[in-house]
């Protein structure tokens, strides 16, 4: 069968495509262009992309043939699950694999927004640093304090793992409470969104992007955050209201933020970059060499599975 695989896969995934089926790669490191994409997806059985594709009713409108659609990524807003469903194509995602790198990055903001790491980096890169002072560059404590979770699915219970290390406090909000031996294993209380905003030190988002979560963290909540309190975003951009965050940042109504994801990526919002702070990372809560071979080892074994007539492990749309 023809296969499209829209980016640079690492570690040896592709070489198992290329055994079975006709394969062509896109190997470059960037987004492939839209247009050479709905050209060469034409006549393609299956489709790995990437979470920067999109890939709606226009793009499988002239992929007549497409079977099968494996997303290299846990999030899927990319895809019309819709519109696949409706044509019979399945589509899967990579999830699992990437919690663990995911929460360690949780952790690395939290700490980096805490101590103000990059800040500090950033002067001693230029020469400022003029000495050492009881006052100078005073951060936050992590240790003891509370860290508020919102979404506890695998990665926020990671995280919540990670916090125990630094003896935190941890209350979580989620759409479906968690089973209480879960809570008790992660010494995690449940509470409702607006208690946590105001009694956390820490904010964390884990949750997925849909229509209840866009823009879920806005101007309202910020506000219910404490001036001394961190919002950390490793889940999806659109999760936060960018410009609420700029203005909330701006005028000190919380203490700092650490982002992995943004709104409109790769664009932030306008006067973000300008902040001291604020942590700001280039989308890579699953980049170690690891959990990128793991994902595309997962999205191969999806695609190979969906083109040859078994369910896919991670079928988003097989029900």
């Amino acid at each position: 069968m023809k296969i499209l695989v829209s980016g640079k896969l690492p570690g040896v995934a592709v070489v198992r495509l290329k055994e079975r089926h006709q394969v062509d790669v896109d190997a470059f490191e960037r987004p492939m262009d839209r247009r050479d994409l709905m050209e060469k997806v034409c006549d393609r059985d299956g489709l790995l992309c990437m979470i920067t594709d999109k890939i709606d009713s226009e793009l499988m409108e002239k992929a007549p043939n497409l079977r099968m659609i494996a997303n290299f990524g846990v999030g899927y807003d990319n895809i019309d699950i819709d519109e696949a469903t409706a044509r019979g194509i399945w589509v899967s995602n990579t999830p699992g694999v990437l919690t663990d790198a995911t929460a360690d990055l949780t952790f690395a903001l939290i700490l980096a927004s805490a101590r103000r790491l990059v800040e500090g980096d950033k002067i001693v890169r230029a020469g400022q640093w003029t000495h050492w002072g009881p006052s100078v560059f005073l951060g936050s404590e992590v240790t003891g304090k509370t860290l508020g979770i919102i979404g506890m699915g695998t990665i926020g219970k990671a995280v919540a793992k990670r916090a125990r290390g630094f003896d935190m406090r941890v209350v979580y909000y989620n759409r479906n409470r968690v089973p209480e031996s879960d809570e008790s294993a992660l010494n995690a209380a449940y509470c409702d969104m607006d208690t946590l905003l105001s009694t956390s030190d820490f904010v964390t988002l884990h949750v997925a992007l849909t229509p209840q979560t866009r823009q879920l963290i806005g101007q309202r909540e910020l506000q219910l955050m404490k001036r001394s309190s961190f919002l950390i975003n490793a889940s999806r951009g659109p999760v936060v209201d960018e410009t609420a965050l700029v203005d909330a940042l701006r005028s000190r109504k919380i203490a700092g933020a650490g982002l992995d994801v943004y709104e409109n990526e790769p664009a932030t919002a306008e006067g973000l970059t300008e902040l001291d702070n604020v942590v700001l990372a280039p989308h890579i809560g699953s980049a170690t060499i690891e959990t990128r071979t793991r994902m595309a080892q997962l999205a191969v074994t999806n695609l190979l599975a969906g083109l040859e007539g078994e369910i896919p492990p991670n079928c988003l749309n097989c029900g």
